[in-house]
């Protein structure tokens, strides 16, 4: 029953590339790197990496980036 065989291979292939396209349309997701540091992906085309402090620090001024975007909105541009 060889086709039996290749039916299951097909559908586990079928599974397989469900889950890829799931998660890779559920946006940022975030992961421990090799050198300890915290990489977030789904923001563009690499990931962004920082050291925890890093992170602490740029989400200390969450609020002043968010003022800076507000004032240079129009000089700034949106990917569409």
């Amino acid at each position: 029953m060889p086709d039996d065989g290749l039916h299951a291979e097909v559908e586990r292939l079928k599974a397989e590339n469900a889950a890829l396209k799931a998660q890779a349309t559920r946006g940022v997701s975030m992961k421990v790197s090799e050198k300890g540091g915290v990489s977030v992906y789904g923001l563009g085309r690499f990931p962004v990496t920082l050291y925890k402090e890093q992170w602490v620090k740029l989400l200390d001024i969450a609020d002043d980036i968010r003022a800076f975007l507000k004032e240079n909105d129009s000089r700034l541009k949106s990917k569409e």
